[in-house]
């Protein structure tokens, strides 16, 4: 079955809309809202995975005796704490992480709310002659 048809009046027409300055500059917009949200995405998850091991290892801390000394990272070092400080700094980082991972979730929310808006705007100019939807 072959998937070739042709197009309507009404389709062929639309494909002759003018592309003014502003237009464009309306895709450009789009275009950097899009590759933005990827960055923001890929941000979002890797603070989650992160938050999601610092999770694992404050279990793990909780199985430990207090007195017991563990390593604990800070920067590229490991230094020797007792696990009930171990467990308060991983509890700091979680927190801090909890709080980044809100704030890349509202900059998500802005930037989709922003190209929902340009969508709207181009759709209705364009119509069919124009494709903004992620592949």
């Amino acid at each position: 079955m072959s998937n070739i048809r042709m197009l309507n009046e009404k389709e062929e027409a639309s494909g002759d809309v003018e592309v003014s300055w502003v237009d464009q500059q309306r895709i450009n917009e789009f275009s950097q809202y899009n590759a933005k949200i990827d960055d923001l995405e890929d941000q979002y998850e890797k603070l989650k995975q992160e938050k999601e091991y610092l999770d694992d290892v404050a279990m793990e801390l909780e199985l430990a005796d207090e007195d017991e000394a563990v390593r604990y990272k800070i920067g590229d070092a490991f230094v020797h704490v007792s696990a009930s400080e171990a467990i308060e700094k991983v509890e700091k980082d979680s927190e801090k992480l909890g709080l980044a991972l809100e704030d890349v979730k509202h900059q998500i929310d802005v930037v989709q709310e922003k190209m929902e808006q340009l969508k709207k705007d181009l759709y209705a100019k364009f119509g069919n002659a124009i494709n903004l939807e992620k592949e």
